[in-house]
């Protein structure tokens, strides 16, 4: 009787909530610099992003959907995958087309958008941001306060506010700029569960290849 009782009670449960497509309330823009994720990752993976000729600087990790605290990922949708000329297209900004599948594959679908205005949206997005040209200019690895990387962002982008920004940091190094827009691409504060700022005051930061 009781193990008949457990199953009712197991059947009787609400199922598990499921991420969808279009619910959700604001979006992180992800930018990484793309000589600290290659001295991270990419020099050990060959990606052609690290190659000496792409002359990369901050690009695009991702436009991601986001609730007030957590994420959706992975949803289901009706949408047309992405082809491979649509995340080639992508490269200029997010490094390589691999990272413009799986930003759409992960996040993408989440949006309720399809692919094509996903992609149109996150170029958007990337393009309202000014990026600090005084990364690009140096010519060796320097260790910086996480702060610097955040207050260069402040100034090239007022009305920017740093609730609205967090910089992150990997393994000793400087990692990203996530910036916090409404889904209009508006700045808005960051949910409290990503605005947790790097706190080093010697991170290092590689010059672009």
């Amino acid at each position: 009787m009781q193990r008949l009782l457990a199953l009712l009670c197991l059947m009787a449960a609400p199922l598990s909530a499921q991420d969808r497509g279009g619910d959700f309330d604001y979006y992180v823009m992800s930018l990484s610099w793309s000589a600290n994720w290659c001295a991270l990752e990419g020099d050990a993976r060959g990606s052609p992003q690290c190659d000496a000729s792409a002359e990369f600087g901050w690009i695009l990790h991702g436009l991601w959907p986001q609730y007030e605290t957590g994420y959706p990922a992975n949803c289901p949708t009706g949408e047309r995958a992405p082809s491979h000329s649509d995340t080639a297209a992508m490269a200029d900004i997010m490094g390589t087309p691999g990272l413009a599948w799986h930003q759409w594959r992960k996040h993408g679908v989440c949006s309720g958008l399809s692919s094509d205005d996903y992609f149109a949206l996150s170029r958007e997005a990337f393009g309202r941001i000014n990026r600090p040209e005084v990364f690009h200019a140096l010519t060796r690895q320097v260790t910086l306060p996480a702060s610097l990387i955040e207050e260069a962002f402040l100034k090239e982008n007022a009305p920017l506010e740093a609730d609205q920004i967090t910089i992150t940091c990997k393994s000793g190094y400087i990692q990203e700029a996530r910036i916090c827009l409404t889904r209009d691409l508006e700045f808005r504060d960051c949910g409290p569960d990503v605005i947790r700022d790097c706190t080093m005051t010697s991170a290092q930061f590689d010059p672009m290849r």
